[in-house]
Order: structure tokens, then C-alpha cells, then sequence
């Protein structure tokens, strides 16, 4: 068991939240019993992961995506009033960390997908994470490689280079970052989103291009920081069901 201000801020710290300019509020969204003892952790605070932690009878949920954003309605209705609702009526406490969980040297979705697609992490930037293939690939080769590694097929734009060596990636609605890469001489990106525009600046510029899924690309490090916080203290975590 842990109290419930000692969780919040050993996570605020460990993540650096005060670094971060973000459009979310980070750390405890919603505030629910003072004791934990069982803890679920997801990408997002949707309804299906609030209805598990009922399930499973949750002290709280931490996420990587929560229900504020800057530049939304404030208004407490439909489905966010949903959400709210279940939440404080089994009084679950909700936590959510967004870029500072995208971006932390250890359980960061960027460094987390790197692990688990076995490419070797050189440089990390707010603006996305770069590195190498340990031997070079073929990209339908690396793109098979992708939906071994995230049970899930890649969208993929094949490049002009012959094989893959180099390769830059950003978790979530990245893709805006694909010709800053392929301006770098980087041979591939990956990222979770795509648009219409990305398709041809790939074609144009010539870089491989992957797209796994806004949530496939950032399931790991919300799971790796339940790990830690399970191994840390006398806690209980549950990771969503299936997880997502």
C-alpha cells in the first residue's frame, strides 16, 4: 500500500513534469481514495479501461493519455461526464502523463518501442528518438520485424534506399516530423499517425516510411513504469485488458 500524494509525487518527480510545456495537465487528474493498493495502467482513459479497474477493483488508473486537453470544450458532458462519473463514484483516482512519459530516458515510449523492435537507441530529442538496425534490413523485412514485435501490420511506404540501417521514430501523431528526418539522410521513420500529406512527402523525399497506431506505438511505456512502480513499492499493477 501507498498513500496516495506519495505516488503522485514520485511519479511527478521521476518524470520531470515541471520540464515540460505540454497541453495537458500532468499528475493527478482526478482524485479518488487516499489509499492504494492496486493500480491499472493504460495508454488512455476511456471507458473500457475505467470499467476494467471497476473490474478488478482499482484504487487508481494512471495513463499516458487522461480527459484534459487545452482547447477543448470544458463543459462536463457526454462522454467526458461519463468518465468523470465512473471514476468518482468508485472513487478511483486517475493519474495521466503525457509528453514527460513520451520522452524519459528509461521508461519513455520512445525508448520502450526502441526495446521491444530491437533497435539500437543513439540520440533523443523532444523532437523524436534516432538509431540503428542492429544489421541492415530490407523494409519489407523490417516491416514483418514490426508486426512480429507489436502483433499488428504496419502501414508502410517503401523508400528508394535498398536496405534500412538508420532509423528515426516518434510515438503517437508524429508524422509532421517525417521530412525534418528525411532531410537528416536517415534511411526510415516510424511513428503511430499519419496523414494524407505524409504519404507523399515520403514518396518525395525518398525515406521508408511505418506507421503502427497512435496506441500501439505508446503501449510500453506506461507498462514499463507500472513495472517499475510494482518492483518499487508494496503495489499491485494491472495492466490493461488487453493492453491499450
Amino acid at each position: 500500500m501507498i498513500l496516495l500524494n506519495e505516488l503522485v509525487s514520485y511519479v511527478d518527480n521521476l518524470l520531470d513534469i515541471e520540464n515540460y510545456q505540454d497541453y495537458c495537465p500532468n499528475g493527478l487528474q482526478v482524485e479518488g481514495k487516499q489509499e492504494i493498493e492496486k493500480l491499472v495502467v493504460g495508454v488512455s482513459a476511456n471507458q473500457e479501461l475505467l470499467d476494467q479497474a471497476i473490474g478488478v477493483k482499482a484504487d487508481a488508473v494512471l495513463v499516458h493519455h487522461g480527459l484534459f486537453w487545452k482547447g477543448e470544450d470544458p463543459t462536463i458532458v457526454g462522454i467526458k461526464k461519463q468518465r468523470l462519473q465512473t471514476l468518482l463514484k468508485h472513487n478511483i483516482s486517475l493519474l495521466a502523463y503525457h509528453l514527460p512519459l513520451d520522452f524519459h530516458e528509461l521508461y519513455g515510449n520512445n525508448v520502450q518501442l526502441a526495446k521491444v523492435l530491437g533497435v539500437n537507441l543513439k540520440l533523443l530529442t523532444l523532437d523524436y528518438a534516432s538509431g540503428e538496425l542492429p544489421k541492415a534490413m530490407e523494409g519489407e523485412d523490417f516491416a514483418q520485424n514490426i508486426a512480429n514485435c507489436l502483433e499488428r501490420e504496419p502501414f508502410y511506404v517503401k523508400g528508394q534506399s535498398k536496405q534500412i540501417k538508420t532509423i528515426a521514430w516518434c510515438t503517437g501523431a508524429a508524422d509532421n516530423q517525417v521530412e525534418q528526418v528525411a532531410a537528416q539522410g536517415i534511411d526510415a521513420y516510424l511513428t503511430g499517425e499519419i496523414s494524407e500529406r505524409t504519404i507523399d512527402i515520403a514518396k518525395e523525399t525518398g525515406i521508408h516510411l511505418f506507421v503502427v497506431g497512435h496506441d500501439t506505438s505508446e503501449r510500453y511505456g506506461v507498462k514499463a513504469l507500472g513495472e517499475h512502480l510494482a518492483s518499487k513499492f508494496a503495489l499491485e499493477v494491472i495492466p490493461s485488458l488487453p493492453l491499450a
